[in-house]
């Protein structure tokens, strides 16, 4: 009964027209009743107060412990409450939990559920919807609502070793105790003067405070950062395998960022097109080189979030703000060559994609010539360079390195089990 107006209306017009005593202290009754419960609900709804505590960041395959809270606050008991929180359908079923509580002044509850984080992903917990009333049902019932929370699952990183890549590739560290060139522009602190140094890198006022000669430490002009572009676009994987080939390049990218940082201790970021559920649309994502484990799990976040697009996107569908008209129409060429444009000289540029592109491949080979390291990892491509079909038993260490130019190292990975064995 959600409305009582209409009933003691009339019931009031019966007991006037009738003029029974009866009816009149039924009526009486009914509204002194009516009042109340509302009042009562009102004010059940104004003391109550919920709380969800649970860790917003999880990997593959970890539980996550949700823990609810409701408490009343107020001196008055609450008949009664229904609680229900909606939950991702990829973390839990069925998608959602519920209960019928009711609570004691000052008086809180506590319910626990867990969450699954079976892929990698950005999924909202809520909003924890709660009704509550008066206890005969007579007043409308009062609605509220906890916010949503969100919870992060990263995607699985793999170990750099097991890919197994060979020294002399661009994405091995290799040994340099000393820099090939310094830039004087750039002095990055002092050190104690050994013999051979210039007498032009003293730093005399430094070396007078000191008593003792200090020469000036100059930043390296050739920088050893890396910068991981992966390719989301649906149009370069196959259709049968779209999704298990974009996600095995996006466990790719996470697996080089975390060797990089973790292992070899250089800078590492990452850029990519993709569409971004926070956001609701497509974007450009993108990390700036920066060692750390902080710039790490920045790198992952973002690869939990990417998602596939469809390739062609129209205008309408893409906002410009990735420095192009239509970020779904930028060709991956065009977004090496403008990423690479803010790169210092030498960096290190991957590619990861589904599908081998000629100007992709021209357009690492100029960037090559710039001064780049450039590799290109191929995710389950259809055919393997040259036109040839290539082979289901191929390894993903093995590099294809075409005869025109064997100065591009080209990795091919076609399911995760590689990266498990190898």
């Amino acid at each position: 009964m959600t409305n009582l107006i209409p009933i003691l209306v009339g019931l009031f017009l019966l007991a006037a027209l009738l003029r029974i005593d009866t009816y009149f202290s039924l009526v009486y009754l009914l509204a002194v009743a009516y009042l109340l419960g509302r009042a009562w609900s009102r004010q059940s709804a104004r003391q109550l107060r919920t709380e969800r505590r649970l860790v917003s960041r999880a990997f593959p395959g970890e539980n996550i412990a949700v823990e609810l809270r409701v408490r009343n606050d107020g001196w008055l008991p609450v008949p009664w409450v229904e609680m229900h929180d909606s939950l991702p359908v990829d973390m839990i079923t069925p998608p959602y939990f519920r209960r019928v509580l009711s609570l004691l002044p000052h008086q809180e509850r506590r319910f626990s559920y867990d969450l699954t984080a079976q892929k990698r992903g950005y999924y909202a917990i809520g909003p924890m919807v709660w009704h509550t009333g008066d206890l005969l049902g007579f007043s409308p019932q009062q609605v509220s609502e906890h916010k949503p929370e969100t919870i992060i699952v990263y995607p699985r990183v793999v170990p750099l070793q097991r890919l197994g890549l060979p020294t002399h590739s661009p994405l091995a560290s290799l040994p340099a105790p000393a820099p090939l060139f310094d830039d004087p522009t750039r002095v990055i602190g002092v050190r104690d003067y050994q013999t051979g140094d210039s007498p032009r890198r003293i730093h005399w006022t430094a070396s007078a405070g000191a008593g003792k000669l200090l020469v000036k430490r100059y930043q390296p002009a050739i920088a050893r950062d890396t910068l991981i572009c992966l390719d989301m676009d649906q149009g370069s994987y196959a259709f049968q395998r779209l999704y298990v080939a974009s996600e095995l390049a996006v466990i790719i990218a996470a697996s080089l960022a975390s060797h990089i940082v973790l292992r070899e201790n250089l800078a590492v970021g990452l850029s990519v097109i993709a569409h971004d559920p926070l956001q609701e649309k497509v974007t450009k994502l993108s990390v700036p080189a920066r060692r750390g484990r902080d710039s790490l799990m920045g790198i992952l976040e973002l690869l939990a979030r990417a998602q596939t697009y469809p390739h062609g996107s129209t205008p309408e569908q893409v906002p410009p703000d990735c420095g192009a008209p239509d970020c779904g129409a930028l060709s991956l060429a065009d977004f090496l060559r403008q990423e690479s444009v803010g790169l210092p000289w030498g960096s290190t540029i991957i590619v990861i994609t589904g599908s081998e592109i000629d100007a992709v491949y021209t357009t690492l080979l100029f960037l090559r010539q710039q001064g780049f390291a450039t590799a290109l990892v191929l995710v389950m491509p259809a055919q393997a360079l040259g036109g040839l079909q290539a082979p289901l038993h191929l390894p993903a260490s093995e590099p294809l390195l075409p005869a025109s130019e064997p100065l591009l190292p080209v990795y091919q990975v076609w399911r995760e089990d590689d990266l498990e064995t190898l």
